[in-house]
């Protein structure tokens, strides 16, 4: 294994780093000053709805394909085996829910922000309190994004760990502000190219050196790391068939159903079947990551076995195993290191980028375009990229923030779980109860908010304290305990359990008393065997189509000063 010493990349390396940087600038720049040169909200913000099915399916998988992802996954398969893989079971389902509820609710009502649908299905505060909850989630998301990379990066190869976050921080602000959604979604292709072929690098080289894929498996079946289905139906055990494949698909819905970022993407499609089918691409794309990462964490284990360099003391923490590794397999062959960190790095430029053009977003058009009198699209569209280089500075800021916190791959799936579990219940809760009031919706986000972080911040408190090895002794340890898979399940049930009762007490509202095409009728088409005035008492039983054909023949606009119905 040789010394205890840090490994340091070679010319070619930093070369090969400074070349994505670049192209990914260039890219930016190319389309601030070609076509419409994003003089308009509509250019700078939804690409002129005019994008096609590939980029968009791959700028998905991108943006929440992130460095924390790429350096997460292979420590958990090499620490606790593959029962992880069966996330990818949860796929199916978390992609197929928005593809044919989400995506046509959102695109037929025309919106740039999906906040919006909150004011026509509810009122004006829920949809302020919606945004500012999804602002909160992204901010401090990024923060884990941009600093786990260059964390794991200066502990194995002494790269300059500020100078690492700066010049992603900066060139990643500096494309998003100049060339919009378009540039955005472009440089996330060219970085999904580069992640699959620094994983594809390791995993190979690496499988090699270990005396191929046959001896990779029988290392790694005798270690007991190829796990079997675990069907143990305990809420609270962190990795099982259930956390994984069915609370899995509540985190997917959290983050392809309702997720700002993820909603541009679909909303910036040509048409509807574009949108529909680049979330269809995403599924095996999704599989063949998952597959990747998986892979790796197996390649890793036929290297080093039980003697892990966590163990050895070579590195401080599971998210600088990976890269430890990675240099350790490629030291040899000048280049490659480089590839994989620039695979990295696109890891979180991708999912950075996304993230600055979303929160630019819905700043200005929940926050800033309901509030203030009429501007010309020249200012809108300075003040969507001042705001987007403004988001910038904040990641930088949240990126200091992020070296203060612990493991990395759970923090930021807990707090996605935490955040985007209520936004989820207060999506479902309008799209899929007509009964459901403002009243309740405010009621129902708070409440599942505050258990979200009850929970969150529980646990890890009882995790730091002495008592972690003790079987959960009553229901709050119980719940201080559930596996963090399930964050996101619980806390949209939270939403729209308190939601529904609040709205009963306060005075339920009934389907036509709705703005039209704001409800997708799920419960009229499953209690399908109900005769047809029962179903219309209980619940919505008017297909989506009349709803939306309905809304667009009377050209009603109950959003103020905002961009609802634009041209068809």
């Amino acid at each position: 294994m040789g010394d205890v010493v840090q490994m340091h990349f070679s010319t070619v390396d930093y070369v090969i780093f400074v070349v994505l940087l670049v192209a990914s600038a260039g890219i930016g720049l190319y389309y601030a000053f070609s076509g419409g040169r994003q003089r308009t909200t509509q250019e700078f913000l939804l690409a002129d709805r005019s994008m096609r099915c590939l980029p968009v399916s791959l700028s998905l998988l991108a943006t929440f394909q992130s460095a924390v992802a790429i350096l997460g996954a292979p420590s958990e398969i090499y620490t606790h085996g593959t029962q992880y893989w069966f996330l990818g079971c949860s796929y199916f389902l978390g992609l197929l829910i928005p593809a044919h509820i989400f995506i046509p609710v959102f695109y037929r009502l025309r919106l740039s922000s999906a906040y919006q649908y909150l004011e026509l299905r509810f009122s004006k505060s829920v949809r302020i309190c919606g945004t500012m909850t999804f602002i909160f989630q992204m901010v401090i998301y990024m923060g884990v994004v941009l600093y786990a990379p260059a964390l794991a990066l200066n502990a194995v190869t002494g790269f300059d760990l500020w100078g690492a976050v700066l010049a992603i921080g900066l060139v990643c602000t500096l494309y998003t502000a100049l060339g919009g959604l378009k540039a955005v979604i472009w440089t996330d292709v060219f970085q999904t190219i580069v992640m699959f072929a620094g994983q594809l690098a390791v995993i190979i080289v690496g499988t090699h050196q270990a005396g191929g894929i046959a001896e990779v498996w029988r290392k790694a079946q005798n270690g007991s790391r190829i796990s079997g289905l675990d069907l143990n139906p305990d809420p609270l055990e962190r990795h099982t068939f259930w956390t994984l494949g069915v609370g899995g698909i509540f985190l997917m819905l959290a983050l392809y159903g309702v997720n700002q970022a993820q909603v541009q993407r679909y909303l910036c499609s040509r048409t509807e079947k574009e949108a529909i089918m680049s979330c269809y691409a995403v599924f095996p794309c999704q599989q063949i990551v998952l597959t990747l990462g998986c892979l790796m964490g197996l390649v890793m284990y036929a290297r080093y076995g039980e003697e892990s360099p966590l163990d050895q003391g070579y590195v401080k923490s599971n998210d600088q195993m990976v890269l430890y590794f990675v240099m350790d397999v490629l030291r040899d062959l000048p280049g490659l290191p480089g590839l994989f960190v620039a695979c990295l790095f696109s890891g979180a430029l991708s999912t950075i980028s996304s993230a600055f053009n979303s929160l630019a977003t819905v700043t200005m058009e929940d926050l800033i375009k309901p509030h203030v009198r009429p501007m010309t699209e020249a200012r809108a569209t300075l003040l969507s990229k001042m705001l987007a280089l403004a988001y910038g500075l904040v990641c930088l800021a949240m990126a200091y923030i992020a070296s203060l916190m612990g493991s990395v791959l759970q923090a930021a799936l807990s707090i996605f779980g935490m955040v985007g579990g209520p936004l989820l219940g207060l999506f479902c809760l309008g799209m899929f109860f007509p009964w459901a009031n403002s009243t309740g919706a405010l009621v129902g986000l708070a409440s599942g908010l505050v258990m979200a972080f009850w929970i969150g911040i529980g646990s890890f408190v009882s995790r730091m304290s002495a008592s972690t090895n003790q079987k959960a002794t009553n229901l709050i340890q119980a719940l201080y305990s559930l596996s963090y898979m399930w964050y996101s399940a619980h806390n949209s049930a939270t939403v729209v359990v308190v939601g529904l009762l609040v709205s009963f007490l306060t005075g339920p509202w009934k389907e036509k008393d709705l703005n039209p095409g704001t409800i997708y009728p799920v419960l009229g088409n499953l209690l399908f065997f109900l005769p047809e005035r029962y179903r219309e008492k209980l619940c919505c039983v008017t297909p989506l189509e009349d709803n939306v054909s309905h809304l667009n023949s009377t050209k009603q606009n109950p959003v103020s000063n905002t961009a609802f119905l634009l041209p068809l």
